[in-house]
């Protein structure tokens, strides 16, 4: 589908946004001092798990009765979240409000679709969210968050900040969450699957998560890692501390751009002495993809690997760039980039 202008524009500020909240977080700013929703956004992260066990690397802690191997959880339940604070359910939540996509994916991948009442104006996955009420794009609208009277809001910790703020001031049961990597977008999706009472429905989306993974580290065992680079903003690249950089790395491959934290402006000299065997890049729509005309118009790129062999690769961008369960879809996109001959 091509996208109009304006609507390519959005796009594109919505991504560059994201990559200012991952700069943010690989920094660790965790809590972050934002108020932004993103369509590939929550592009930062958050995480979880259950049974009073910590989560989320340590941010995120249960301690209520919910039994991580059990089909329903006990309230009243508690659990600290991706800000440190500690959020107490008193029962089933029944109307909830997601401030990113990827919490919306979440709720409806875990069984949870129909409690959701309030969605961020990005959030287009899956179809159902065309209906829902919206509660703003990169600015969170707080009246029309508190006017759905949600006793659970879903939001990241590192796109939200302001956000979260202003509705836990308000009384509101905010769950915050921060992952940064693969494994802890799927803790985090159990998290969230407990906080709903949805442990038994949300069962098969964890457990093929983790299976893709394991299936791809497996056939990966004793082959080449091979050099990548990233481009998921026009000029700007994704190094270490994100979860676009661990999904290369668990792909078979190396990130070029590792010797940094975060998202930050290309530097075309030196993609050029690393020399990657792939580059990587976001289908936005576009007839014609402007970040595949930037990469072939800079000096001394057509002597890269990459550009000399034709490796490079195109992949959809929301399952990349939304730390939900679609991430799955986006681990496999960028092992089929990295090894084609292992996964196409």
């Amino acid at each position: 589908m091509k996208l109009s202008s304006k609507q390519w524009m959005k796009q594109l500020v919505v991504v560059m946004l994201a990559a200012m909240m991952l700069t943010l977080a690989a920094c660790g700013n965790a809590t972050g001092n934002t108020n932004n929703s993103s369509s590939g956004g929550n592009n930062a992260a958050q995480q979880g798990e259950t049974n009073g066990q910590a989560t989320n690397q340590g941010n995120e802690q249960a301690e209520g009765d919910a039994d991580s191997s059990a089909a329903a959880t006990t309230y009243p339940l508690t659990v600290t979240d991706a800000t440190g604070t500690e959020v107490m359910l008193e029962q089933q939540p029944e109307a909830i409000v997601t401030l990113v996509p990827s919490e919306t994916e979440i709720a409806f991948a875990v069984g949870g679709g129909e409690r959701v009442v309030g969605v961020d104006d990005y959030s287009n996955y899956p179809e159902q969210v065309a209906s829902i009420a919206k509660v703003g794009d990169m600015t969170t609208n707080i009246e029309a968050v508190t006017a759905l009277e949600p006793d659970l809001v879903l939001a990241s910790s590192s796109m939200n900040g302001e956000a979260i703020t202003k509705l836990r001031e308000l009384g509101l049961t905010v769950y915050a969450s921060d992952p940064l990597t693969y494994d802890d977008t799927v803790a985090h999706i159990e998290q969230v699957a407990v906080l709903l009472n949805t442990k038994a429905e949300a069962q098969d989306v964890i457990d093929n998560m983790k299976q893709v993974k394991q299936d791809i580290v497996t056939k990966l065992e004793g082959v080449e890692k091979r050099k990548a680079y990233l481009e998921f903003s026009p000029g700007y690249t994704v190094g270490s501390g994100t979860f676009l950089d661990d999904l290369v790395t668990t792909a078979g491959g190396i990130n070029i751009a590792a010797g940094q934290p975060g998202w930050y402006e290309v530097d075309s000299e030196a993609v050029v002495e690393q020399n990657p065997e792939v580059i990587i890049y976001p289908d936005f729509g576009e007839e014609q993809s402007s970040i595949l005309a930037g990469i072939m118009s800079r000096p001394g790129w057509d002597a890269i690997d990459a550009v000399k062999n034709d490796r490079l690769v195109m992949v959809a961008n929301d399952p990349l760039v939304r730390v939900g369960p679609r991430l799955v879809e986006g681990l496999q996109d960028i092992a089929a980039a990295i090894h084609p001959e292992l996964f196409q």
